[in-house]
């Protein structure tokens, strides 16, 4: 029903989706634009995905009951959660995908942040690929200071997976560049896209 929706409301178009693999652990490492982040990552993909959610978005019942049923576990944004890492490592190693915004916020400008370091310390105890994706459209169609969203055209798009080969050669600043790198190239191949519909709409 959401795939429907999205596609119908927001034009929605996804690329790269065969670069997820098709089993196994994964981490898919995305942008933050909006609320609608966690569904659009997951939207496209025939796979069940994960998620790690703030703990204050739990303290509504029904709505943690929602959110538990699509995958959410609570994390506890002040200081290091042992815990929540710890189900997250559980997951990923038992065969789970689990979405990840390491920027750790939705951005204010629409632009990718800064990667915080760690993002790859899940990955690398669940031995598991990271895929890079971008979100790009979302924070026109529902920016962080806006109570409603409105309909604008969104895309996702899936990286190439940086292999636990690959992390485990890396260190923790060279693993946030290298994501930080990718996401900059969908960025900039969405943007492409973006821009090509829009010269084709003036002719």
């Amino acid at each position: 029903m959401l795939r429907i929706f999205f596609i119908v409301v927001f034009k929605l178009r996804v690329y790269g989706r065969e670069r997820v693999p098709a089993s196994g652990g994964v981490v898919i490492a995305s942008n933050h634009q909006s609320f609608f982040d966690p569904v659009l990552v997951g939207v496209g993909l025939p796979r069940s995905l994960n998620y790690m959610a703030r703990d204050s978005l739990f303290r509504f019942l029904p709505f943690r009951w929602l959110i538990r049923s699509l995958n959410a576990f609570p994390l506890r944004r002040e200081g290091i959660d042992t815990a929540t890492i710890r189900e997250a490592i559980r997951r990923v190693s038992n065969g789970g995908v689990l979405v990840i915004f390491p920027e750790g916020t939705r951005t204010r400008d629409g632009r990718i942040s800064a990667i915080k370091k760690g993002v790859g310390l899940i990955s690398r105890h669940a031995k598991a690929p990271i895929v890079p994706a971008v979100i790009d459209g979302a924070f026109e169609a529902w920016p962080r200071h806006k109570v409603l969203c409105r309909p604008f055209p969104i895309k996702v798009a899936f990286g190439p997976p940086i292999s636990y080969a690959q992390q485990a050669a890396m260190s923790e600043e060279e693993m946030a560049q290298i994501i930080t790198d990718r996401m900059a190239a969908l960025q900039r191949f969405l943007f492409e896209k973006r821009d090509r519909k829009r010269e084709a709409a003036r002719r």
